[in-house]
């Protein structure tokens, strides 16, 4: 089966990483705007198990268009604004 690097999911959480603060709860550890925020919270935004927002975060990571940020144990996640505007470059220009 062929997965769609960007589904509607996927732009969702796009989207709300943009302004994290007004999409998600503060979080107990790690800023919103500089460290991302973690799996449990897009899972809870999209209301799916922790494992289906992994399998999200973990695509628009493996494309470039999310980075990663580990403190201790926590993982979170944040959009690569350079890379997204890349990739849109690349869409004007028509590939």
């Amino acid at each position: 089966m062929l997965r769609a690097p960007v589904g509607e999911r996927r732009l969702d959480i796009l989207e709300w990483l943009k302004d994290p603060a007004r999409h998600f709860p503060p979080q107990r550890h790690g800023d919103l705007v500089e460290d991302g925020v973690t799996a449990d919270a897009v899972a809870a935004k999209l209301g799916v198990r922790r494992r289906v927002a992994d399998t999200h975060l973990a695509l628009l990571t493996r494309i470039g268009l999310l980075r990663v940020k580990r403190v201790k144990r926590r993982v979170y996640y944040r959009r690569d604004e350079i890379r997204i505007a890349e990739v849109a470059r690349m869409f004007e220009k028509g590939w």
